[in-house]
């Protein structure tokens, strides 16, 4: 991923003081949620051949709305706006982006999930997919379907501004961390500093704020959250550069071997529009300056 720059766009705290009228700015001179619209009015809608009988697709299209298992409160990715109430970023605008594919408009519920819920929420039923920074992963792949992956990103570690100790990962053995449940960074903690005392939390904002309390020295975290967290506080910042690589994927139900063939279908014809790069471009993009890099290979990496 391209690095963070001074210059950026608006800042995300100012969000809560933003009303309707006065959306964020993005590259062009529209607004950001003109932006959005206007990507969403040209996204692609699947054929009625498309919708195969019986299946996870016609369900959601007669339903008229898709449910998404996602964030209320992940910067870029998916937040709520608490002037307009609207949930807008990466993550957030693809996910109205496939319910348009399916039902002909971008009608999404979100259902607020954490990182040890996801599972259980695809299997029982309640969501129909997750878009949730999701990393593919082999484990993962024996409960969840995987479309995708959608975007790669990697871990990285953030600390209190000013710390000094940490610049790279070996650097915390011997130190508490800070880690999400159920994320990739905690096997990543135990690889790279296996005498590190990891604690977790079911959100990035409580890590978040275990950091600020000096109830670990140091979060470890995909740097695409870390990215937007230092953006909005600045009590906090980045120490080191990605060291994995974690691809993004989009869960569905496990088995559902029809849904994740149509979901692919829609992602390769996003990408192939320049319409997955829009979305981009109006979310990570505000802040990681430069064209969007170019989307990862569908089912190219284990689990996918």
């Amino acid at each position: 991923m391209k690095r963070l720059v001074a210059a950026v766009a608006v800042s995300l705290l100012g969000l809560a003081a933003c009303g309707e009228t006065s959306s964020p700015a993005v590259p062009g001179g529209e607004t950001k949620k003109d932006a959005t619209t206007d990507v969403l009015a040209q996204a692609p809608v699947a054929a009625a051949a498309d919708i195969l009988p019986g299946s996870t697709m016609e369900k959601i299209k007669q339903r008229g709305e898709l449910i998404v298992g996602g964030s209320l409160d992940a910067p870029l990715l998916s937040q709520q706006n608490p002037a307009t109430g609207q949930v807008e970023g990466f993550d957030a605008d693809l996910g109205k982006a496939l319910a348009k594919y399916i039902i002909g408009q971008p009608k999404v519920k979100i259902v607020n999930s954490a990182s040890e819920t996801r599972e259980a929420l695809l299997a029982n039923g309640t969501v129909d997919v997750v878009f949730q920074t999701y990393t593919i992963t082999p484990e993962r792949a024996k409960q969840v379907a995987f479309a995708g992956p959608y975007y790669t990103s990697g871990l990285t570690i953030a600390v209190k501004k000013g710390a000094t100790g940490i610049a790279k990962p070996e650097d915390l053995n011997g130190k508490k961390v800070l880690a999400g449940a159920n994320t990739p960074a905690i096997p990543a903690i135990k690889k790279f500093a296996p005498q590190a005392e990891i604690i977790t939390f079911g959100s990035d904002p409580e890590c978040l704020q275990a950091l600020k309390q000096d109830r670990g020295v140091a979060y470890v975290q995909d740097e695409t959250l870390l990215i937007a967290d230092a953006k909005k506080d600045p009590s906090i910042q980045i120490v080191t550069k990605p060291f994995t690589v974690d691809p993004y994927g989009i869960g569905l139900k496990h088995g559902d071997d029809q849904f994740k063939t149509f979901t692919n279908a829609w992602l390769k014809k996003m990408q192939d529009a320049g319409a997955w790069q829009k979305i981009w471009k109006n979310s990570i993009g505000t802040v990681v300056v430069g064209d969007a890099p170019p989307p990862p290979q569908i089912g190219s990496v284990p689990g996918s």
